[in-house]
């Protein structure tokens, strides 16, 4: 296969074809289109890329990355976008492994982040590697293909989903034979998936992220369970006592960025490494900004009108929350108001791309003049818009402010719901900070035991 056919294969696994067409009739020299990409493709004609063509395609994958020595490093569960991985590498850490099942989010985070097969190993469903989904499968095969298929690493990184565990757990006698109490516990969930990769590699350390009503759901069955689980697997978590107000491990994105957002973070040290005296999530606020950005820093000055509400959806937003507000309850959209630089977001959601009301930006909407006559010609013309994906970006944290580094090569619907389920980088970006020199303590620990069992 020639080098530019080998190019363009890879680029497919990010961008489409007629992205990449429109890209090489505007940059390159020849006539490109969908079709004549598709038959070069399907061996149907023959074509070439000039030098400047194919220098050009370069550009549109992620760069090497130049990494000497790293201080660490990690593996990225249920990666989604890669917003904890953008945020461990700002620490010196080194990915080593990557799982993530949505062919969309795929295409994003290969876009963003190199992935060299020869240091990196990427995954696309998990259960693959840790057997899960095949009972009749022992413990010790599992572990012993985890341990085949997974890189050695110093943390594991993984922001699964939330899911119920069933009381029952597995059957009577697929329970019979099995070592750790979790694998009947936690058995059919994605963070059965994490234990057992956390049994089997026994790393250094671990960061989890979830949504915040984890602590609640199922009743409290979940938490306690993954606390459990962690505990049997030897690993102390930080701030684990914490039930109430004021938990540590509870992080809210606005002391970052202008975006209420709250998410549990579960942070454990290998008890036998004994290096967690001290850490608590409390740490996280000594890395606050000495000034948060504004909503107006993140904005684009010119925006296509495409994202302008429509006035049905305006007019179907206005009067559901104005029934909602009659009858006394908080539902309805949010209108901010760019130029209050204190202003703060709801939570950006998947959903986003439906109507976007959680966060509506205000054009000038007068509010008095729209209740007297909801269709003055005049006032619909500053109807609110949403906000753009390269807008989500910054506000995720994924760029800074005035920055359009990161790379978006899927639709706006898939862009919206990929920002709405990631982290907000500069969250996890602190938390990397803090854990840093615990890891980087663990791991001297650990290499020392290792040589002791090495040298007898």
């Amino acid at each position: 296969m020639s080098e530019e056919l080998n190019l363009l294969k890879k680029l497919l696994k990010v961008y489409d074809q007629k992205k990449i067409a429109s890209y090489l009739e505007a940059v390159g020299d020849d006539v490109w289109s969908r079709e004549k990409i598709n038959r070069w493709l399907n061996g149907k004609i023959s074509a070439k890329l000039s030098l400047k063509e194919y220098g050009e395609l370069l550009k549109l994958l992620p760069p090497a990355e130049v990494v000497d020595e790293s201080d660490f490093s990690f593996i990225d569960l249920f990666a989604g976008i890669g917003g904890l991985r953008k945020a461990f590498e700002s620490s010196g850490g080194r990915c080593v492994f990557t799982s993530e099942w949505n062919e969309q989010a795929v295409r994003t985070y290969k876009a963003n982040y190199h992935c060299d097969y020869k240091a990196h190993v990427f995954n696309e469903d998990i259960r693959e590697i840790t057997l899960s989904d095949d009972e009749s499968i022992d413990e010790s095969s599992a572990y012993k293909n985890i341990d085949e298929k997974i890189p050695d690493h110093d943390l594991l990184l993984a922001g699964f989903p939330c899911q119920p565990f069933s009381l029952a757990g597995v059957s009577k006698k697929n329970a019979l034979g099995r070592k750790h109490g979790f694998e009947c516990k936690t058995q059919g969930t994605l963070f059965f998936d994490v234990a057992r990769i956390l049994a089997a590699k026994k790393p250094a350390a671990f960061l989890l992220e979830n949504v915040k009503n984890l602590k609640s759901h199922d009743k409290g069955n979940t938490f306690r369970i993954i606390l459990e689980t962690l505990d049997e697997l030897g690993y102390w978590v930080a701030d684990s006592s914490y039930t109430g107000p004021g938990d540590p491990k509870i992080i809210d994105a606005k002391n970052f960025v202008p975006q209420h957002r709250e998410r549990i973070v579960l942070v454990g040290f290998r008890k036998d490494l004994d290096v967690q005296d001290g850490f608590t999530l409390n740490g996280v606020s000594s890395y606050f900004p000495t000034k948060r950005p504004s909503l107006k820093a993140l904005l684009d000055t010119e925006v296509d009108e495409k994202y302008i509400l429509t006035e049905r959806l305006w007019e179907y937003l206005y009067n559901y929350a104005k029934k909602h507000q009659a009858k006394g309850n908080g539902f309805g959209y949010g209108l901010i108001d760019p130029l209050d630089e204190t202003c703060i977001a709801r939570t950006l959601s998947a959903r986003y791309h439906k109507d976007g009301s959680e966060i509506l930006i205000d054009r000038g909407w007068n509010k008095n003049v729209g209740e007297e006559n909801f269709w003055n010609k005049e006032n619909q013309e500053n109807r609110p818009r949403r906000l753009t994906p390269r807008e989500c970006a910054r506000l995720m944290g994924f760029d800074r402010p005035g920055e359009s580094s990161f790379k978006i090569p899927v639709s706006d619907t898939q862009a919206y719901r990929q920002f709405g389920n990631s982290v907000v980088v500069p969250v996890f970006e602190a938390v990397a900070k803090l854990m840093k020199p615990y890891i980087i303590k663990a791991v001297k620990r650990d290499q020392a035991g290792k040589n002791r069992l090495v040298n007898g």
